[in-house]
Parts: structure tokens; sequence; C-alpha cells
């Protein structure tokens, strides 16, 4: 009896210890650390406000790359574009020319919106039963399989020649010279460096291209890539052919191949950019934009909403009450997500009735306010790592782009002698037969990464958006009612905590039947956390899944800018 009181006692010791400990955790969640005279406690510095031009991006030296080109005369686009050729370089761990790329444009001469998908598709030979046969049962996120057909310097020529000012040659010198001249890296990307290095480490050209003296680069080492400068210089003087066809495409295809990959010299030849119609709804009588499916940007739209129905401002930030509203919204547009979001030269996808107002009505009723759901339903019709960056100019243009590898630096293929690593965005096909996104050859995959704009009065507000896997359309809602509903700056909206539910539904298959998991970023009071708890949530602690925002807002009658750029990455914003 003795012993067994004693271990009864260390026991509920135990217990006791590590529940102090959470108590502890989450009482300090209710802390900021900073001490400002105006604005929100969490906020963490004042926007950038200018009258010129404006640049936001995740890297303070891609910034002033962009900058400059307006300095020079150069628009929104040519400052676009050369900002993410410089961040290709200095953050490759969220992007690179070996991805895909997504942007909003606002020509202010034209008072118009334009839409660019430039995503790759999927290798022509390749197809279903190859997977099937060797009894794959997804697609795997590293080596040749994953790879499809990088969209990043297509969309580039494609938004140059429409809109852009400058020769290429001149967007693309700066990322040139710092390749060149090296450039030293930052606390974030030396982390995330060091971190793919552990699943890349063994593959061909990796260590050759990434690391330095044997390393992984650390914080403050001065890094180079001469292999990428001399990629760019081929593509800023022969154009896109200079990528999709000749040396560039001959080894890109022979190294996938020798690999035992798919991606063919012709595969590349044939790529094209689509420019598309962008989409909105309209919040609290502001139009808020996202581009349509293959990507997820309507996603946002449809929790926008599902979220008007209830009088948002009234629960207040952090309250159980609508981080709960919100968390419901988002089951029930994810369910529509894994289901319908997919390739729409494949599939018949009803973006419209998704995204309107009916819809949003009939689903409504099924937020139980006091209740968590445990599994939603689709609708029944008949029918990922990032980079985020946005610029405007003096004549009122402004982008909105978006630009990734997908998963950590890609798919871990280096091609050699070109400094780059190609995506492994084909590994959110489904191999589920007669899903909307399966597999099939020359498709395009479900896309994670998705630009955002907001007009007020057909006049250009903000242009916008949010890093992060699928973090990134409940980011792009939540940036909306921070906005609107709760009334905060453009930085304070980025700044302010954020909420993430992740489940088991996915456009690669899957169904969520034990309601998710909600993961709360710190600056959440424990007393709503309970509340949560109390109505069916699993709470979860997580770190560094809660993306990264930049924006620009348009004062349209002062004609100001307003810039923004938050803490959780190393960005800035610059104007002048």
């Amino acid at each position: 009896m003795m012993i067994g009181w004693k271990k009864k006692v260390l026991f509920n010791f135990k217990i006791m210890k590590k529940y102090l400990i959470l108590i502890s955790f989450l009482n300090s969640l209710i802390l900021f650390p900073q001490d400002r005279i105006t604005g929100e406690p969490f906020s963490t510095r004042s926007e950038v406000l200018a009258s010129n031009g404006m640049v936001a991006t995740s890297h303070p030296l891609a910034t002033q790359v962009g900058v400059d080109i307006l300095k020079k005369g150069g628009n929104a686009i040519d400052a676009a574009i050369a900002a993410n050729a410089a961040i290709g370089l200095m953050e490759p761990t969220g992007n690179g020319i070996g991805g895909d790329l997504f942007a909003i444009i606002w020509i202010e001469k034209e008072k118009k919106l334009y839409g660019l998908n430039a995503s790759g598709r999927s290798p022509s030979s390749l197809d279903l039963d190859f997977f099937k046969t060797n009894n794959y049962s997804s697609i795997p996120a590293y080596g040749p399989l994953p790879v499809s057909v990088p969209g990043c310097i297509d969309g580039w020529f494609e938004l140059n020649e429409r809109f852009g000012s400058m020769k290429m040659s001149s967007i693309l010198k700066p990322a040139i010279e710092y390749a060149e001249n090296g450039f030293p890296v930052t606390e974030l990307v030396s982390y995330y460096m060091e971190s793919a290095s552990n699943n890349f480490y063994n593959y061909p050209n990796f260590k050759e291209t990434y690391f330095i003296n044997g390393a992984s680069p650390k914080k403050g080492e001065l890094f180079k890539n001469l292999d990428l400068a001399n990629t760019l210089k081929i593509i800023s003087n022969e154009g896109r052919k200079g990528f999709y066809e000749g040396e560039i495409a001959n080894i890109i295809s022979t190294f996938i191949q020798e690999q035992g990959g798919f991606l063919s010299y012709e595969d590349l030849k044939n790529h094209r950019s689509e420019w598309v119609e962008p989409v909105s709804t309209n919040y609290r009588g502001y139009d808020v934009w996202e581009l349509p499916p293959n990507g997820q940007g309507i996603a946002a739209l449809q929790i926008l909403n599902l979220l008007e129905g209830f009088d948002i401002k009234s629960m207040g930030f952090g309250s159980a009450e609508y981080i709960h509203h919100l968390v419901e919204a988002k089951k029930i547009a994810f369910a529509d997500r894994a289901k319908y979001y997919a390739d729409t030269d494949f599939n018949q996808i009803p973006t419209q009735y998704l995204i309107s107002k009916e819809y949003s009505d009939k689903r409504r009723p099924e937020i139980n306010p006091d209740q968590a759901a445990e599994s939603v339903t689709a609708a029944n019709l008949e029918n990922g790592d990032t980079i985020y960056l946005t610029t405007a100019d003096s004549d009122g243009n402004m982008v909105s782009l978006i630009q990734s590898n997908y998963r950590g630096m890609g798919s871990g293929m280096v091609p050699p002698g070109l400094g780059f690593m190609l995506q492994d965005r084909g590994e959110l096909f489904s191999l589920e037969e007669g899903h909307f996104n399966v597999y099939e050859p020359n498709k395009r995959p479900f896309h994670t990464i998705i630009p955002a704009f907001i007009t007020k009065d057909n006049k250009p507000y903000i242009s916008f958006g949010l890093m992060g896997g699928a973090m990134q359309p409940q980011g792009h809602a939540q940036i909306v009612i921070n906005l609107i509903d709760f009334g905060m700056n453009l930085q304070e909206a980025g700044d302010a905590p954020r909420i993430r539910h992740q489940s088991d539904e996915q456009p690669t298959g899957g169904v969520m039947n034990n309601g998710g998991e909600l993961a709360l970023e710190q600056g959440f009071e424990f007393k709503e956390i309970r509340k949560l708890i109390n109505k069916g949530h699993k709470i979860i602690y997580d770190l560094g899944s809660f993306g990264g925002y930049q924006a620009i807002k348009f004062d349209y009658e002062n004609k100001i800018y307003y810039g923004a750029s938050e803490s959780r990455k190393d960005g800035s914003a610059i104007g002048y």
C-alpha cells in the first residue's frame, strides 16, 4: 500500500508540474514585448508612408532592389519582377526560378485588375498508371516525380511584355550583381537552409549550389551563386526561350530523366502562362479579389461570405466567439477546397456559385455557435514555403505577387550548373481516380499560393498577401476582418496574433472526422482558449506556421501609399 501510495503521489506530482508549466506558458501568451505609445500592443512598428512608390517584401535587400528600380523610372511591374529575382537568390528556401508564380495587377490607366496564372503543368509522358503500377499511395515530396514545369520565368516575361516599362536586362541586373558579388545571409534564411539541408544533403548538386565551405550558410556569411547569375544572364539576353528552350531546357530535362523523372524538353518548350479574370466577393462594402482555381484563393472569399452574416465586430478580436466562428467557416470552405479546387482546363468547377451569397446563405446555418464540428461535407453540386511581395508606383499601378517552390526549398532536384532547385508542386495532385485534382498529364496541380487585392468603390485600396500553405486563405480572411471589422491599421492587421486550423481533408485526398486541430499564435488569453476547449476545439501549440504578410494600401484621394511588413519574416516595406 505504501509503495502504491508513493507511486501515486509521484505520478500526481508529475501531472501537477506539467499543468503548472502549461498554465505559466498560457498566461505568458497575453504579454507583449512592445511598449508602443500608439496603436495595438501587439503591433511591432508603424506603417511606412510615401507618396511616390512603395515596395514590401520578406527580405530587406530585395525590397531595396524594387525601390531602386522605381527610382530609375521603372513601374510597379518592373519593380515586382526585380524584387522577385533578388529574393529568389536571397531566400531560396521560399522561392526561386524553379517554381511557379501568380499575380494580381492594378493598371491605373485602365482602372482595371488583371490576373496572371503562371503555374506549370505535369509531364506529358507521366500518367496515373505509373503511380498505380508502382504502388504509390501519394506522390512523394522530394525527388524527380513531383517536379512540374517551372512557370516563374514565363510569368516574368508575360508581366514585362504586357505592362512593364524597362528591359528585362535592366530589371534582372541587380539580382545578377548580388549573385556574383554576394550578400549576407539573414538569421531566418540561415535557419531554414540548415533545416532543408537535412532533406537534401545527399541529392546531386545541392551542396555545390547552396553550401559555403562544405556547410549550410550561417547568419552573416556572404553567399554567392555564380551559376544562378549565369542563368539569369542567359535569360536577360535570350528572353523566355533562353529558359524554356536551348541549353537550360536541355540541362533540366536531361537531369530529371537521369534521376528517374519524366519532365521533358518538349514539356518546357510548350509551357505558357494564362491571363485570368480575378474573382471577388463584397465584404461589408469592400471588394476582395482572388484568382480562380487551380489556386485556393476562393476559400478566403467563401470564409468571408459565411462570416458576413455574423456581427464579428461585436464579438471582439481574440474572443472565443470570433475564433470559433472563423474556424467553423473555414471548415466549410476547406471541405469544398478539398473536393473542387483544381485545374479548370480539366474540370467544370463551380467557382461563381461557391463564392456566391446564395451559397453562403445555405451553408451558414451549419455553424453551431456552441460546438465545434467534427466533420463537414462539401457542396453537393451537379456539375505550402513561399514568398509574397507587393509594389506600387507613382502612376498608381500596383502589383500583388506570390511565388514559391512549395515544400521547403522544393524537390531537391538541382540541375547541374544552373544555380536553382526545381519545385515539387506535383506532390499536390491526388491519386484518387475521379477526383477533380487527380493526376493527369499536362495538368496544373492544386496550388496553395494566392495573391490578394481589395478595391473600394472601383478604386484600388489594398494589395496584400500572406505566405504559408493552407494558412493562406485563412490568413487572407483574418487580414480582411482585422482591417474592416476590427478597424486595425495596415501594420496592426498583419502583426495581430493569428489562428490556424488544420485537418485531414486535402485536395490530395482525406476527410476530416475528428474536428481537426486549432493552433493559436502567441497573444490570445487563456480564458478565451478555455472557452474554445469547452466548445470542443482541440488546441495545439505550433511554431512558424502562421505565414508571412506584406501589404500596400493606397489613399486614393491624397495619393499616399501605406506599407506594412511583419516581424515573422525578415522583410521590410520601403517607400520614397
